[in-house]
């Protein structure tokens, strides 16, 4: 995979890159809730818990698809409080090591499906 990180006449990013090319396979993993597997909402008043809880769960669905969090190259998160950046972004930093992020889409939203939900993160993948 190629991290276009800062091309000429662009801004310089916070923790993505602005296109990531790449050869194989694509995943599309649907926007993943802090939902546990028996489905419970995880951390109601706790936006890095909620964060964890997605993170793990698009692991899982790349997983099931033959790929993982590394070969991410597109992520787009949704967050009800952008208060709750900080939190996304610690999690994100620490799920996906290393200075190459993926490119990156990041929508507020008024609400989510379930009024616990604070974020949502939908990515696409490599195999």
């Amino acid at each position: 995979m190629q991290y276009i990180q800062r091309p000429q006449g662009l801004p310089p990013v916070n923790g993505y890159s602005h296109a990531v090319s790449f050869a194989g396979r694509l995943v599309a993993v649907s926007g993943q809730v802090p939902m546990d597997a028996e489905g419970q909402v995880v951390g109601v008043d706790d936006p890095e818990a909620q964060v964890r809880q997605v993170f793990h769960n698009l692991a899982t669905a790349l997983a099931a698809a033959g790929s993982d969090l590394s070969r991410v190259v597109k992520l787009t998160v949704f967050l009800v409080d952008l208060a709750d950046l900080a939190a996304f972004r610690r999690v994100r930093d620490e799920v996906l090591p290393g200075p190459d992020k993926p490119a990156s889409s990041l929508v507020r939203v008024a609400g989510l499906l379930h009024p616990d939900f604070r974020v949502e993160v939908e990515a696409l993948a490599v195999c």
